[in-house]
């Protein structure tokens, strides 16, 4: 089997983990139980060994379609033939009807006789764990070797076999596969679950797929209509906005950096991560856009969450930048030898070795959002400012230390501008907090240090050679780290040492509207071999830097290009190389919170010439 583009998928969710469907109708990516568990369905990273669940035309030529049901993540795949046309609706149950992790795949005949074909095939444990199936009336059990608890159940109404191993090229047990043929308004229903054998579920009943569709379009539908966004672009912030509700816990109230691991930031290259964690820095902004667009409960849970990690610290105000979605420490990098990487992008890498790295600004971001979260939802709390004057004593104490930096470098750690910058916000919105609050805190101190940041930052990273700012003490290198600087209101968008940042950053490392994070390829070091393609997250920070500057028909351009390259969901990965192919991690918080905060941006200064809110 082919590997299809990054961008063919459609993401489904049920708030505990995600999958990926692409337009053949091929379910190539799935971890259970939770969303760094390990894969049952990892074809997008192995295309013969990872398994897949396809249900999809019989024969090749259909034309394939996806789109969304409007304002939900229900996913609704077509297939259109001379012969006939074919739909598979999939969904994950959420709300009352979720008792389990369960896909739903709900195939329709609309018009002719329509030919499916149905394979599934899992893998477990990223493919290293055999197992057995097992078929009965109605249904087929596959049950991994000495995990009898981690079994899959499929339902299904058309009559299957097992096809072995060695017949299906992909060895062990093999996969269980049907043909059968539907006409204009006929339906069968597949769910495949995680159950044990011998054990009674509701989705065995009548009828259940019907109700578990009922119950999980209200859901999201009224989880859309919260939304207090009324600006010009609702489908594409609404659509970013869904994709990061799939991507947080409703158990744990984490939020997931991405979907997945592995994938490739250049295919056949070696930078292939572990996104499936929750970084401080990406969940604070993924909740801090949520507000924006007021969405509330998820800020709320993970707020709580990082309380959590706060109290499980031990050092008082300390956190990582990483966790696991449940909140475990430790992150430990391994490589599946076992899969051969998407296109053959090795090695594949689960755990990730940056979590024991130190990195100033994670405090900045968490301050950027309990600052929000205090204005906007609900005071914080007195325990959680005990937290947070804690960490803001840890930065004024320790700010100068050299770090690994936002892009989490390999190369040994540097004085990056982004970390005083951001140590620079934790302490500006701590006392923010404070005053607003009358909460005890040593605000003379805070202010003298955020004050002596602020010149620091002036006195060391501006370079009169280049006339910009650059990424670190001593560099010539660029930074698109830096376009935060007026975002988060560290200097004016009219400053001249500001404006002259943006045109040099303008002139190094903007491509069309993309945005490359530093130039790989003109000697920045990151530690790593091989370059990399541009990331969409700092596009959107450039958007907004324009808009800021007062350029809002040359912003408002560059936000209508980067909606070319979105896939045809309106879904972004982490990274577009030259050709508008997505690169890294799918779908990604990082690029789809960065969309959100660029629509609100130039919304403003389209219409008041407002700032942006993160520098309010």
């Amino acid at each position: 089997m082919a590997y299809r583009p990054i961008e063919d998928y459609g993401l489904i969710g049920d708030l505990r983990t995600v999958a990926l469907v692409s337009l053949d109708g091929s379910l190539d990516y799935l971890c259970l139980p939770d969303f760094d568990s390990p894969t049952v369905f990892g074809a997008l990273l192995d295309s013969s060994r990872g398994g897949s669940f396809r249900i999809g035309p019989a024969t090749e030529g259909a034309r394939l379609k996806q789109l969304y049901l409007p304002d939900t993540n229900i996913l609704l795949t077509r297939f259109l033939s001379p012969e006939g046309v074919g739909e598979v609706v999939d969904f994950m149950p959420v709300g009352a009807v979720r008792h389990t992790h369960a896909v739903v795949r709900r195939v329709k005949g609309v018009r002719g006789r329509f030919r499916f074909a149905l394979r599934c095939g899992p893998r477990f444990d990223y493919a290293r764990t055999e197992h057995r199936i097992e078929q009965r009336p109605g249904e087929v059990f596959f049950v991994p070797e000495g995990r009898e608890e981690s079994a899959l159940r499929l339902q299904t109404p058309v009559p299957t076999r097992i096809e072995s191993g060695a017949a299906s090229g992909t060895g062990g047990a093999g996969d269980v596969v049907a043909e059968f043929e539907l006409g204009p308004d006929q339906t069968a229903d597949f769910v495949l679950e995680a159950v044990p054998p011998g054990t009674g579920t509701p989705a065995a009943g009548p009828r259940w797929a019907e109700r578990a569709f009922r119950h999980t379009y209200a859901f999201w539908r009224d989880w859309a209509r919260s939304s207090t966004y009324t600006g010009r672009w609702r489908e594409e912030v609404l659509r970013s906005a869904l994709a990061m509700k799939l991507l947080t816990s409703v158990r744990h109230g984490s939020i997931a950096a991405a979907a997945t691991f592995g994938l490739p930031e250049l295919v056949g290259g070696e930078r292939n991560w572990d996104y499936r964690y929750t970084w401080i820095r990406d969940g604070s902004l993924t909740a801090a856009a949520l507000v924006g667009l007021g969405f509330h409960e998820e800020a709320r849970g993970f707020v709580r969450w990082v309380e959590e990690r706060y109290r499980e610290s031990e050092e008082p105000g300390r956190l990582q930048i990483m966790y696991g979605i449940d909140g475990r420490h430790e992150l430990d990098e391994e490589i599946l030898s076992c899969l051969e990487g998407y296109r053959g992008s090795s090695p594949v890498r689960v755990g990730n070795g940056a979590w024991n790295q130190l990195q100033l600004d994670i405090y900045g971001e968490f301050l950027l959002l309990a600052d929000l979260y205090d204005e906007r939802v609900e005071p914080v709390s007195h325990r959680l400012w005990g937290h947070l004057r804690d960490s803001l004593e840890w930065v004024a104490a320790n700010w100068r230390l050299p770090d690994e930096g936002i892009w989490e470098t390999r190369g040994g750690r540097q004085e990056f501008l982004y970390a005083r910058l951001m140590c620079w916000v934790a302490l500006d919105r701590g006392l923010r907090i404070a005053q607003r609050r009358s909460l005890p805190a040593p605000l003379e101190k805070w202010l003298d240090v955020r004050d002596e940041i602020h010149t620091e930052i002036h006195r060391v990273f501006w370079n009169e050679k280049l006339e910009a700012f650059v990424q670190h003490r001593g560099s010539s290198t660029l930074d698109a780290a830096s376009l935060l600087m007026p975002v988060v209101g560290f200097v004016s968008p009219a400053d001249p040492h500001w404006t002259a940042t943006l045109r040099a950053i303008e002139e190094t490392l903007v491509e069309d509207s993309l945005v490359y994070r530093y130039r790989t390829d003109e000697g920045a070091s990151d530690g790593l071999n091989g370059t990399e393609g541009t990331f969409c997250m700092c596009s959107y920070w450039f958007i907004q830097c324009l808009a800021m500057a007062g350029q809002t028909e040359k912003a408002e351009l560059f936000f209508e290009k980067m909606h070319t390259y979105a896939n045809h969901l309106g879904l972004y990965a982490e990274e577009m190389d030259g050709t508008g192919r997505n690169l890294g991690n799918y779908p990604q918080a990082f690029t789809h919170l960065g969309l959100v905060s660029a629509a609100m941006c130039l919304d403003r200064a389209l219409s008041y010439g407002g700032r942006d809110r993160m520098a309010a």
